[in-house]
């Protein structure tokens, strides 16, 4: 039997940054993965593809260049599921290899098998040469989550999908129904509708995104209605078929029957503990498989870890990292700090949309005296000369300190923008320091010091 310091189940962001953390501290690490490719659902699946299919779908289609050409523009007239595949395996291929690099350079071990509990500090790995049997000190369990089943939706990987069999459509359908309005299901429905495919979404909440800022998520409504998006909020999905002619029906509760050419489900995911035999460990799981963590993302056994999408909310890549990076040095008492408050989120749509701090909603429940300065893209000259007018930045202040409370970002590279953002907000910054900062010039940066100046005007 094989003796580690730490074994790390599952290679995704959390478990990669948790293996690399402890053999910083000079352990012995291994990382069990039972796919024959590293990376976990991130990288293959996940994040990884979805964000690159993303890229492929505004090249291809010529998104943002239409302002400049016409609405006819395209970069590629035809655009098939073979071209947004070859961009997305190029991209995959090479984060894997990076991943492998790093995992070697570090001396993490590799075990490729599916793992399993026998007790609270042994883990069995089955693989196609048999089995092996590991000991650790701690372990961390970073495996991730698949997609939610519902027996009213019978997937059949063709035209009755879920997220992880996007890519293997076999065409573009022209009409698609999108079963969510979370994150995954608008982020989708986006893509498509950028492809000029009729977009129907079936939500049961009021409306699409609920934890992000309301300004910001009607600015993204309005956008995908104008791309000809339908949205049945409020609705919810009774049962669904396969219709004689290779069509899919969605019935709803309300008695309404849609029909499209092609349905993703993407109603909730499921924690991957099948098979992980936690009761053996002594851990339990909710019905959702999700594990309950305390604040160090230790488990009801102590020396063993949760992280990441098994876990829950907010099941963000950066966030498992960080996750990740935390366990793997709580549980060797190295001294770290992370404030949660301080995590960004990012949402690919299209245009995106990317938050840190408080809503205006909460900021009004907790009787914060608030204001609000507003950047628009299009007074901004990089957004004229990229193409990226339909965008906003908000930030959110308090009234007497100045102290910056939140910052919200609709628009094309709102992620990355929001750093700046959240440099203020993490030092408990002011809104006057945008104004006193000297931007590049034309940059989509300038819209802080915009807002900074159209919130401080208000005061007065």
């Amino acid at each position: 039997m094989q003796p580690y310091d730490l074994i790390v189940i599952g290679s995704g962001p959390g478990g990669q940054r948790a293996a690399i953390q402890g053999t910083k501290a000079g352990k012995r690490v291994a990382v069990v993965e039972r796919q024959t490719s590293i990376g976990g659902v991130c990288i293959n699946t996940g994040t990884i593809p979805s964000k690159t299919m993303r890229e492929a779908v505004l090249h291809l289609s010529g998104f943002y260049d239409k302002n400049f050409y016409g609405t006819n523009y395209n970069t590629k007239d035809a655009c098939t599921m073979a071209d947004l595949n070859f961009r997305v395996q190029h991209v995959v291929e090479n984060e894997v290899g990076v991943i492998q690099s790093q995992l070697k350079r570090n001396n993490v071990s590799i075990i490729h098998g599916t793992g399993r509990f026998t007790d609270p500090h042994h883990i069995r790995v089955d693989n196609a040469n048999g089995f092996g049997e590991f000991e650790a000190e701690y372990i961390i369990i970073a495996t991730g989550t698949k997609p939610a089943v519902n027996p009213k939706v019978p997937i059949n990987g063709r035209n009755i999908i879920n997220s992880d069999q996007i890519l293997s459509m076999p065409q573009i359908p022209r009409t698609f129904i999108v079963v969510g309005g979370g994150v995954i299901g608008v982020e989708y429905a986006c893509m498509f509708a950028t492809l000029g495919v009729r977009v129907i979404i079936i939500e049961k909440r009021p409306r699409l995104l609920e934890f992000a800022d309301t300004e910001m998520v009607e600015a993204l409504t309005y956008h995908m209605r104008d791309q000809r998006v339908t949205m049945r909020l409020s609705e919810e999905v009774e049962s669904v078929e396969e219709l004689p002619d290779g069509k899919v029906a969605a019935n709803l509760v309300s008695k309404k029957r849609i029909i499209a050419d092609g349905l993703l489900y993407a109603v909730g995911r499921q924690g991957n503990v099948d098979g992980l035999d936690l009761p053996a460990a002594g851990i339990e799981c909710d019905s959702r498989g999700r594990i309950k963590v305390d604040a160090d993302y230790r488990t009801s056994q102590p020396h063993i870890f949760a992280v990441g999408d098994v876990i829950g909310f907010p099941s963000l890549a950066s966030v498992s990292m960080e996750q990740g990076r935390i366990a793997s040095a709580r549980a060797f008492n190295l001294s770290v700090t992370s404030d949660p408050a301080g995590y960004p989120y990012g949402i690919y749509t299209i245009p995106q949309i990317s938050f840190i701090g408080k809503t205006e909603e909460q900021l009004t429940d907790a009787d914060v005296p608030y204001e609000v300065g507003v950047a628009y893209y299009r007074e901004i000259a990089r957004g004229q000369i990229s193409g990226h007018t339909n965008g906003r930045l908000k930030l959110l202040f308090h009234r007497e300190t100045l102290e910056l409370l939140g910052v919200h970002i609709f628009g094309e590279d709102a992620a990355e923008l929001l750093h700046i953002g959240q440099a203020v907000f993490t030092l408990k910054g002011k809104v006057t320091y945008f104004i006193n900062t000297v931007f590049n010039y034309p940059t989509l940066a300038e819209c802080y010091k915009t807002a900074a100046f159209n919130g401080l005007n208000r005061l007065s």
